[in-house]
């Protein structure tokens, strides 16, 4: 591990420290910043101080006592808040202008590609998140898994992770497409046709370790058509009961009107980008308490591959995501911090929370739907998401106060991990 900490530190600066993922510091370290955000109240406590012991908190407020021997860390002018949860990622894509998605899911071999989400689950972590869940490998397989597994070991550092493995579509509904129909292709997702078959990759992909279950309700089942509903609402409910079964949460791409309505009556737990929503499909999930992770940096990035600048107006894809987003906000939808990222660069995951803040949503409502509202929706609430005595010491400083400014959240001061000091 050591040989491995010193390349890294070589490679991304002098500054940066990379212990094992899950190893505690070995003192007390009581942390002086000029505030806290704890992720829950949408405040800014200023004078507040955060005692840290082992992998855990142990006391936060004003004028905290810090044991004997105890590390101090002075943070002046800098607000420490909870270790940033991303909420829909693919760290075993890299950005659609650098390779399509197509020559990714056929061209590029698997050993590249774990390599490479090895390095953006590093880039992850350095941008001040410290945890993800990450929804499908688009064609790699079960390496999510082994991913997840190397990180919680200390093999390589990056976010803790909840992971989706292969995800599950409609036979004939995913891609790559454009191929001789008699060819056999390799997908990005598993297919399944019916009942029986949707639940045996449901229990198949839990077997190999998926913590989340991701569905495709809709898709476009040929290149150039909109896209429309897939799996029929019995095949969701079947899934759905075959997940919950097992203890696993269930997040389903839904971007059509249909999609939507078919995942909200199969009793999913969250819609991915939503934007077909109606105030009628998004009062149905605040009815179920079904959250939204509406992606709004998945289509502001697409559209910027092909040629937008980002002045007003803006294209048809990006003012339908910010729509369904206001709207999913006015029917007081729970909503979840999820970019999409993979779609763009892995460690730019701020975006998604700039553009948030630009749609409508304060900048504590934005910090608190990717910290305590993304723990909260994805069962991580009682180790994670808030700065409270009790739960993992997984902090961030960033500079300033970022309930004033959300762009404060590019510029991480200092990354805590499991109580060690990462940056």
């Amino acid at each position: 591990m050591r040989w491995l900490a010193l390349i890294l530190a070589i490679l991304i600066g002098p500054a940066t420290i990379l212990p094992a993922a899950e190893t505690p510091a070995a003192t007390a370290i009581l942390l002086k910043p000029a505030a806290v955000f704890d992720g829950i109240d949408g405040q800014v406590h200023r004078g507040w101080q955060v005692l840290v012991e082992g992998d855990r908190i142990a006391a936060v407020g004003p004028n905290l006592s810090a044991p004997a021997g105890a590390q101090v860390i002075d943070l002046p002018g800098d607000t420490l808040m909870p270790g940033m949860i991303e909420g829909h990622g693919h760290l075993f894509l890299h950005p659609y202008n650098e390779t399509p998605w197509d020559d990714q899911v056929l061209h590029e071999a698997l050993a590249l590609r774990t390599a490479r989400a090895v390095a953006s689950a590093l880039a992850t972590l350095m941008a001040g998140f410290t945890s993800e869940r990450d929804l499908g490998t688009e064609g790699a397989g079960y390496a999510d898994v082994g991913l997840r597994d190397a990180i919680a070991k200390g093999i390589v550092p990056g976010p803790r992770l909840q992971v989706a493995t292969r995800a599950i579509v409609a036979l004939g509904a995913y891609g790559p497409k454009g191929f001789e129909p008699g060819v056999e292709i390799p997908q990005g997702a598993e297919e399944v046709s019916g009942v029986d078959s949707i639940v045996a990759a449901v229990r198949r992909q839990i077997a190999a370790g998926a913590d989340w279950i991701k569905l495709y309700a809709d898709y476009r089942w040929r290149p150039g058509e909109d896209s429309r509903a897939t799996l029929s609402l019995e095949e969701m409910k079947a899934a759905v009961a075959a997940a919950h079964d097992a203890g696993r949460p269930v997040a389903v791409h839904a971007a059509t009107a249909e999609g939507m309505r078919r995942a909200i009556a199969a009793g999913v737990d969250t819609i991915e980008h939503g934007y077909g929503g109606t105030p009628e499909i998004f009062a149905s999930m605040v009815a179920k308490g079904i959250a939204l992770c509406p992606t709004l940096a998945a289509s502001d990035a697409t559209s910027r591959y092909r040629g937008w600048d980002g002045s007003e107006p803006a294209p048809a894809p990006v003012a339908l995501n910010r729509s369904s987003f206001k709207l999913a906000l006015k029917a007081g939808v729970r909503m979840c911090m999820g970019g999409d990222v993979g779609v763009f660069a892995h460690g730019t995951n701020a975006l998604e929370m700039e553009l948030m803040a630009a749609a409508g949503m304060t900048p504590a409502q934005v910090l608190i739907a990717a910290t305590w509202g993304n723990a909260r929706w994805f069962g991580l609430d009682k180790k994670l998401g808030a700065v409270k005595p009790g739960l993992l010491a997984d902090l961030v400083a960033v500079p300033g106060d970022p309930t004033a400014d959300i762009t404060a959240v590019r510029r991480v001061a200092m990354i805590m991990k499991g109580g060690a000091v990462v940056r």
